[in-house]
């Protein structure tokens, strides 16, 4: 047997017996380990049935009375038991490799003529390619590789990919030189000058192993070359132990499912073999290192040196996981990136071993990685760190789709209205913060958006007033948050992928948007084009402004007949500007009105667009959309940035917690932090968060009967943080005001927190409906819907116009969820 190389196993269970252990499901003929006459086997690294790259981490346990030596141990027709060391729990734990693609069948028996027998134990795994996919379907082309594109400390951190094809389908690769030299553009891609061996179209990179090591003098990492001989100027960090150590770091890099990956770790000083790692200084717990972004896929993606060797993290002892397919500014698959995630855990446990738990960071779209895949794959996390979060990303296109409309109600259609000059008039319509003095924005974004309002004003479209002496114009959120996102996720013609010219096929045919990345999910319609679930029927924009007395029942009318909807995909065109081609006064239209369906004219409503039901019960039956089902310790911490109009409004942590509290009246294992960040953000509670998830974690290990939220200690609270860090007020009170009718807490009070477009329409806080159920408009009027507004049989007629179909009716919740499907598991 080879020598020991022991991954340590920690079995947390919650308070509905969720085992939180980072391993996988067990199978085996009969009994029990530790009770009972017979063996058992358990892949630690994977499901069974996900194995990938050819290689699991198993375990076989043992009865009281078998001799470990008397054990063989079995893949197929291979004798696989010289790869197995005995632990100190009497187990016998083993990196099985050379698994082939498909089934296998694991099998532990007790020799002939042993002293004890026991009944033998088996298990059936399925192992999957190292580029994929186990789940995810058919893998998408053309798909741009990057390999090559990475450097970090001015070398390679990959390389060329490797040559798969001489079909020309994907990136040329080039032959190099005796140094690994070719002729190459900026961003690594050969040059007409270099001679082309194959091409890539699968991105495959030889994995790398090497050393890093932290500077004294300037503060960074840098190759280390000799992991024996640490430089001079070699930092030193103290571990979560309170070991002082040269901040030496092993750094291992390669492609899983097709994506860059990173795994991370303090090593010793003289770490001898790097495919067995010295794990002496690993603190044993794994952390996910996810990242945000927006980006429509058919790319690996880039590297991040910081996300990948977090200094904070890895000086304390952590194992840091990365991958560019848990980035989502490469791609919105969020299954493609839950299998991803898988995959790299898998490849880390077998490297380190299990740990003792697994706790995940990120922010933007890195928190909502965590929610979602928390949802749908139990265990890959055992602890949530989502910072600025939303619930989920898909549904945030629903109130996000609204904004280019109704700026252009007002911008344009209504241009002569000087209501619409009022951002606060506005924002009563759009829910999300407006404001005529913007805070923190860029030299460069101030003179982005004079040029762009400039434009507007020149060709006589509205623009809202602008505070006396402000530099920047009056915005609203929709502008400099989420400016040609709509676009971006309908559009088919609309793409910002990096580097397409380099692929040799092209990319005729492509369909540019969140739903064709996620056809797998989607599916086609009969027309050929991905299926979308956006929705707008019987949507009454402003409602609550009207009820408030904000806009009159006229303008309520008038916004409503004619501020429209999208067209299907198969009629968009491409763009104008500032997107696309010059700003002249027929190519200008910053709100893609040339892809909305709008008034024909005179009182004719414009057409509002009915999502397809397919698309929406996908998004619910994949897991797409997060329902609130999770049940591991989360501190969800934010930044407040709505002074900065910044998209990562405060409103979406409580749309999280709501959707929790959809599911079980519980959401006791989320606390939700903020930070003042006015005039400037100078505090991250994210450390701080990390010491308590520690503590957290450590009290469920000790009292797991307790469950999660029996086990918080006493900092996991909700809190709101000064901009110096210090606590403005924690407790189960300081957010009353925001979910209830409550008078406000102290933190609800010193945070105003905004609305969305569906809100002011009538839809529930957490959002997420794609199809409201409709009611007649007559019975909208007897209900009381319109407030103190009575309509007469004028406008009821009128009404009933816009409305042909009928006005939501959101308290009967989304007519396009699945039936039964109270949330996803």
């Amino acid at each position: 047997m080879r020598a020991p190389h022991r991954p340590l196993r920690l079995v947390l269970v919650g308070a509905a017996g969720l085992a939180l252990v980072a391993g996988a499901t067990v199978a085996a003929e009969a009994g029990s380990p530790r009770h009972g006459n017979a063996l058992r086997i358990e892949v630690l690294s994977s499901a069974p049935d996900q194995v990938s790259a050819g290689d699991a981490l198993v375990e076989v346990s043992l009865p009281k009375q078998v001799r470990p030596s008397d054990v063989v141990i079995r893949a197929g027709a291979a004798d696989v038991t010289d790869a197995f060391d005995l632990t100190s729990d009497r187990t016998l734990v083993g990196l099985v490799d050379d698994l082939r693609v498909g089934r296998t069948t694991l099998r532990a028996e007790v020799r002939r003529g042993a002293r004890h027998g026991a009944r033998s134990a088996s298990l059936r795994v399925t192992n999957f390619p190292e580029s994929g996919p186990i789940f995810s379907g058919p893998q998408q082309q053309p798909f741009v590789c990057t390999t090559a594109r990475g450097r970090f400390d001015g070398r390679k951190i990959l390389g060329q990919p490797i040559v798969d094809n001489q079909d020309r389908q994907g990136i040329a690769v080039a032959r190099e030189d005796a140094n690994g030299d070719y002729p190459q553009d900026g961003r690594g891609y050969p040059t007409a000058d270099a001679e082309t061996v194959g091409w890539s179209a699968n991105c495959a990179a030889e994995r790398r192993i090497g050393y890093v090591y932290r500077s004294t003098t300037d503060n960074r990492f840098h190759w280390l070359d000799d992991p024996a001989n640490a430089p001079a100027d070699t930092a030193t960090t103290t571990t979560k132990d309170g070991q002082q150590v040269p901040f030496v770091v092993r750094w291992e890099r390669g492609t899983v499912n097709r994506f860059v990956y990173s795994i991370a770790a303090l090593a010793p000083v003289g770490d001898a073999d790097p495919e067995r790692p010295d794990d002496a200084l690993w603190n044993r717990r794994l952390v996910f290192s996810f990242q945000g972004g927006v980006a429509i896929g058919h790319a690996q993606g880039t590297t991040s040196d910081s996300a990948m060797l977090p200094a904070d993290l890895l000086g304390q002892g952590y194992g840091v996981m990365w991958s560019s397919g848990t980035r989502t500014s490469t791609h919105y698959n969020l299954q493609l990136g839950g299998e991803t995630a898988l995959m790299l855990k898998e490849r880390a446990i077998e490297t380190y071993g299990v740990p003792d738990y697994t706790v995940a960071v990120g922010g933007s779209g890195g928190a909502i990685q965590q929610y979602v895949y928390a949802q749908n794959h139990p265990g890959i996390i055992d602890a949530a760190i989502p910072q600025y979060s939303y619930p989920d990303m898909v549904t945030q296109i629903i109130h996000v789709g609204d904004c280019e409309l109704l700026e252009h109600y007002f911008d344009a259609t209504d241009r002569a209205n000087p209501k619409w000059k009022d951002p606060e008039v506005r924002q009563a319509i759009i829910g999300l913060n407006g404001t005529k003095e913007p805070k923190n924005l860029s030299a460069g974004e101030i003179a982005q958006w004079n040029q762009l309002y400039g434009a507007m004003q020149a060709l006589g479209y509205q623009v809202m007033d602008r505070a006396p002496g402000s530099a920047a114009p009056p915005l609203m959120e929709c502008k400099p948050g989420w400016f040609g996102l709509t676009p971006l996720a309908l559009n088919p013609t609309f793409t910002d992928v990096q580097d397409l010219d380099k692929l040799a096929q092209g990319t005729e045919g492509v369909q540019w948007t969140h739903f064709a990345d996620l056809v797998n999910i989607y599916g086609t319609g009969s027309d050929g084009y991905a299926r979308v679930p956006w929705d707008n029927v019987g949507v009454q924009y402003g409602l609550q402004a009207l009820k408030d007395g904000v806009i009159t029942p006229a303008e309520f009318v008038d916004l409503n007949a004619k501020v429209g909807s999208w067209k299907e995909a198969r009629d968009m065109v491409t763009e104008g500007a500032p997107f696309a081609g010059a700003t002249t006064p027929q190519n200008f239209d910053p709100w893609s009105s040339r892809n909305m369906n709008l008034s024909p004219g005179g009182d004719a409503p414009a057409p509002r667009r009915s999502g397809d039901l397919k698309a929406i019960r996908a998004a619910y039956t994949s897991g797409m959309q997060f329902q609130g089902d999770i049940d591991i310790p989360i501190i969800d911490l934010r930044p407040y940035l709505e002074d900065e109009l910044d998209m990562h409004n405060t409103q979406q942590s409580f749309a999280v917690r709501q959707r929790m509290l959809n599911v079980d009246r519980d959401a006791s294992n989320q606390v939700i932090w903020f930070a003042d960040a006015r005039p400037q953000q100078d505090y991250d509670p994210t450390l701080r968060a990390f010491e308590v998830v520690d503590e957290w974690m450590a009290n469920i290990a000790r009292n797991p009967r307790k469950g999660v939220s029996g086990n918080k200690p006493a900092r996991a609270v909700d809190t709101c943080f000064t901009t110096s860090g210090e606590v403005i007020a924690a407790g189960p009170k300081v957010w009353n005001g925001v979910l209830d009718t409550k008078a406000a807490g102290e933190c609800t009070q010193r945070f105003p927190i905004y609305s969305s477009s569906r809100r002011v329409a009538g839809a529930p806080y957490e959002g997420g409906i794609w199809k409201c159920a409709l009611q007649p408009v007559s019975k909208a009027v007897k209900s009381g819907l319109y407030g103190s507004w009575r309509p007469g049989r004028a406008e009821i007629a009128r009404l009933e116009q816009v409305f042909p179909e009928g006005v939501c009716d959101y308290r009967k919740g989304d007519v396009g969820k699945p039936k039964g499907h109270g949330h996803w598991r």
